[in-house]
């Protein structure tokens, strides 16, 4: 038989200061109102000054780790997918690794902005498959807060997003139960770049850091909020399409779908384009706001966690997010 990858364990941490609307009310011009009707949020979380992405993804480690009732050591891989890594260079596969004290074992940075959960997905499920690695940590963090423009420039977006990391442990499925993960599909066009970018800093630039891109706000995420939602809701259902056909589903077979959670307008809209029940979606939009490549990991561990996702269930993920990249996943619980 065919070796499928496994989850054998899930774990998120989110950072325990809550921002609400109306705390962005006090620093932003904008109104809770205003974000709910546009994103459906209504609270995220904030890190402290000095917490890094690889300190969230850490915290979700650990408890992942524990959810799969294995020994650290037993880790033979880590994959790790973030935008907002602690430093320029290099990534955080290598200081969660560190932090775990797993010295030795190698660590894969993915840069695939909301998509890289995704993304990160199919690589594990790749050396998996192939009996390159018995057991993977994959991780997703990021702190998006530290840099945002919270001027009326940059409210639309800054109000979006919110802190967080999640992991999971991806192992072999020895049994011919069905269950694990059952596809994976990439995407990408890299002609819409600037419509959700960080332009700079940019080593293009000779000095790469300049005052006057910092004058100029260059610095700060920016985003064509009427092109991301136009492509999302269209690319998103297409991704989902796909993958059901490839496995032979149909939508009325899939048991929960998790959309990124990038707003919750997109996710409904992605829900009735597949024409699912909106029963079957999973969102957590309202209480974490956009944590890029977390927030799918995240949305699955609490929904492993209270009972909701069960043995068996058929789970479909898709994403779309910077790049523009998209994609899907399907996988038998």
């Amino acid at each position: 038989m065919d070796t499928k990858s496994i989850i054998t364990g899930t774990g998120h941490f989110l950072p325990p200061k809550v921002v609400t609307n109306f705390d962005l009310e006090k620093i932003a011009n904008t109104t809770d109102e205003w974000i709910r009707q546009r994103s459906g949020i209504i609270e995220r979380h904030y890190v402290e000054p000095g917490v890094g992405s690889s300190d969230l993804g850490y915290e979700a480690s650990l408890r992942a780790i524990e959810d799969a009732k294995i020994d650290k050591s037993e880790i033979d891989f880590i994959i790790a997918a973030t935008l907002s890594p602690d430093h320029y260079f290099p990534g955080i596969g290598v200081l969660v690794q560190a932090k775990l004290g797993l010295s030795g074992i190698g660590a894969l940075d993915v840069r695939n902005q909301c998509t890289g959960f995704i993304y990160a997905l199919s690589v594990a499920d790749q050396y998996i498959k192939t009996h390159t690695y018995k057991k993977i940590l994959l991780v997703a963090a990021e702190v998006q807060t530290s840099n945002l423009d919270y001027s009326d420039d940059g409210r639309d977006i800054a109000v979006l997003f919110g802190d967080g990391g999640a992991a999971v442990i991806l192992e072999p499925n020895n049994k011919d139960d069905g269950r694990g993960v059952l596809s994976t599909h990439l995407f990408s066009d890299g002609n819409h770049i600037s419509d959700l970018w960080m332009e700079k800093p940019s080593p293009k630039d000779n000095p790469t850091f300049q005052k006057e891109f910092f004058d100029e706000k260059r610095y700060f995420p920016r985003m064509s909020g009427r092109n991301v939602f136009k492509n999302a809701s269209e690319k998103m259902p297409e991704a989902v399409r796909l993958a059901l056909d490839h496995n032979g589903l149909t939508i009325d077979d899939v048991d929960h779908l998790i959309p990124h959670q990038a707003n919750d307008r997109i996710s409904l809209m992605v829900a009735r384009n597949l024409r699912i029940p909106v029963e079957k979606v999973i969102r957590n939009i309202d209480r974490v706001g956009n944590t890029t490549a977390a927030s799918i990991p995240i949305a699955l561990d609490e929904s492993l966690k209270n009972g909701r996702i069960k043995e068996g269930d058929i789970v479909v993920l898709t994403a779309f997010g910077s790049g523009y990249t998209w994609g899907s996943a399907v996988i038998q619980f």
